[in-house]
């Protein structure tokens, strides 16, 4: 028995269907035959800055993983961030896995730092585990269950 999978949420609904059976939307069942696309990759500038890319002057957080946060983006702006689980921090990662008040970023002079706040979890930069580090561009940090880059112009 064939198949046709839902366009907008990829649910496998019965070949007779016309519409999914998950989410409603209307199916589009496929002709017979096969048929091929061809794309054409988009030009890729020489060379990419994602802080620029991102309309961000100076030093940035940009979440990796977790919490379904994938891409959000934090700039940092020099004064003390905190970031943490209650809703006051500048940083706000709501998960049980980040303390109410995990760690702090703080600038002095041309570099940040990171300084953990007694987390139960820990913070971590490159993997390992930190009390205080001196971040460097392309660190990655990990707060709880969430995964940051901290990058830096």
């Amino acid at each position: 028995m064939a198949h046709v999978y839902c366009p907008e949420c990829g649910y496998n609904n019965p070949e007779s269907a016309h519409f999914c059976a998950k989410c409603g939307a209307a199916l589009v069942v496929p002709e017979e035959g096969e048929s091929t696309e061809a794309f054409a990759a988009p030009e890729v500038p020489e060379s990419l800055d994602p802080i620029e890319d991102l309309g961000v002057q100076g030093a940035a957080l940009i979440v990796r993983s977790g919490g379904g946060r994938s891409g959000e983006t934090f700039p940092l702006d020099g004064g003390p961030t905190t970031i943490g689980r209650s809703p006051e921090c500048e940083i706000f990662l709501d998960d049980v896995t980040v303390s109410r008040k995990h760690a702090v970023l703080s600038k002095g002079g041309e570099h940040w730092q990171l300084e953990d706040q007694g987390s139960l979890n820990g913070t971590f930069v490159n993997r390992e585990r930190v009390e205080t580090a001196e971040l460097r561009d392309g660190d990655e940090l990990q707060i709880g269950k969430y995964r940051l880059t901290f990058l830096q112009r």
